[in-house]
C-alpha cells in the first residue's frame, strides 16, 4: 500500500509499520533470539503465576505482588511482540488507526505500572526486614487490593493521554511509521500539527511517575542496607543482601534501560535510527524474561512449589 502525498488531507485509516528502515535484511535473523525470548518470558512468568495459585503456602502478599508483576509482563509481551514477528515472517506491517493508538497506550500505562509495582515491591522488602514484627499488620491483602488499584488507576489515568492527544493530532505527511511498534513520537512526527504539548506531556508525565518510583525504590532499598549490615546473625545479613541485591540490580537495570532508550531518542542524528527501534524491542522482552527468574526462582518457597508443580505433571 503506497503513503499518500505530504499534501494529502485525506483522514489516515491505518499505519504502515517499517521495521530497521535501513537494515531490514537483519528483520529474519533476529526474529529467531526475539521468538526464544518471547517464549522464555511467557513460559516463566506462566509457570510462575500456576505455582502461585495452586500452592496455598504462596497465597500471601508478597507472591501477589510478584503475580501482579507476571500479569503486566505477559500483557506487555503479547502487547507488541507478536505483531513485530508478524512483520518479520509474514511482511503484515498495516495496523489500523485505533489499533496502533491502543497499542500506544498498552505500552505507555503498563510500563509505568511494572515501575509502580516495582516500588510497592521494595516497600515490601522494607518492611519485611526493618520492621519485621510490624508485618503482618501492615502488608495484609488488603494491602496488596489497595495497591494493585493505585497502580492501575494511577498510571492508566496519567498515560491515557498520550494516546488521545496524538489521536486528535491531523494527519497530513503520510502514514509510514519507521518503527515497529506505535511509539509516540514516532506516529506523532507524521501529523502536520504542532506536536510539542504532546511531547512535553508525555516527558513530564512519563518522569515524573517513574522517577518518583525510582526515588522511593532507592531510599526504601538504602534503609534495607543500613539495617541489613548492622545484623549479627551468622549468614543472614549474605542472605537479605542476595536477595534484596538482585531484586534491586534488576530494578536498576529497567530503570537504565529506560534511560539509554530515552538518550538514543534524543540523539538520533549522531545514532542510527534502528538503534533505539532494537533497544525499545528488548525492553519489552528482557525484563519480562528476567523477572520470573530473579524474583521467583530464587525465592526457596517458589522453587518449592515449581518442584511439587512438576512432580503433579
Amino acid at each position: 500500500m503506497a503513503a499518500p502525498s505530504n499534501d494529502s488531507t485525506a483522514p489516515v485509516s491505518e499505519f504502515l509499520l517499517i521495521c530497521f528502515p535501513n537494515f531490514q535484511s537483519w528483520q529474519h535473523w533476529l526474529s529467531l533470539p526475539l521468538s526464544l525470548l518471547l517464549l522464555l518470558a511467557m513460559g516463566a512468568n506462566a509457570i510462575l503465576l500456576i505455582t502461585i495459585r495452586l500452592e496455598a503456602a504462596l497465597h500471601e502478599p508478597m507472591y501477589y505482588l510478584l503475580s501482579l508483576l507476571s500479569l503486566l509482563d505477559i500483557v506487555l509481551c503479547l502487547t507488541v511482540i507478536p505483531k513485530v514477528l508478524a512483520i518479520f515472517w509474514f511482511d503484515l506491517r498495516s495496523i489500523s488507526f485505533s489499533a496502533c493508538f491502543l497499542q500506544m497506550f498498552v505500552m505507555n500505562s503498563f510500563l509505568t505500572m511494572e515501575s509502580c509495582t516495582f516500588m510497592v515491591m521494595a516497600y515490601d522488602r522494607y518492611v519485611a526486614i526493618c520492621h519485621p514484627l510490624r508485618y503482618p499488620s501492615i502488608i495484609t491483602d488488603q494491602f496488596v487490593v489497595s495497591a494493585a488499584i493505585f497502580v492501575i488507576a494511577r498510571n492508566a489515568l496519567f498515560s491515557l493521554p498520550v494516546p488521545v492527544l496524538s489521536a486528535r493530532l491531523k494527519y497530513c505527511a503520510g502514514n509510514i511509521i519507521k518503527n515497529c511498534i506505535c511509539t509516540n513520537l514516532s506516529v506523532s512526527k507524521l501529523s502536520c500539527d504542532d506536536i510539542t504539548f504532546n511531547r512535553l506531556y508525555q516527558f513530564v508525565a512519563g518522569w515524573t511517575l517513574l522517577g518518583s518510583d525510582l526515588i522511593l525504590i532507592v531510599v526504601s532499598y538504602s534503609f534495607i542496607l543500613k539495617v541489613v549490615l548492622r545484623i549479627k546473625a551468622e549468614g543472614a545479613a549474605a542472605k537479605a543482601l542476595s536477595t534484596c541485591g538482585s531484586h534491586f540490580i534488576l530494578i536498576l537495570f529497567f530503570s537504565t534501560v529506560l534511560l539509554v532508550l530515552v538518550i538514543t531518542n534524543l540523539a538520533r542524528k549522531k545514532i542510527p535510527p534502528d538503534v533505539p527501534i532494537l533497544l525499545n524491542i528488548l525492553h519489552h522482552l528482557i525484563p519480562p524474561a528476567l523477572n520470573p527468574i530473579v524474583y521467583g526462582v530464587r525465592t526457596k518457597e517458589i522453587k518449592q512449589g515449581i518442584q511439587n508443580l512438576l512432580r503433579r505433571l
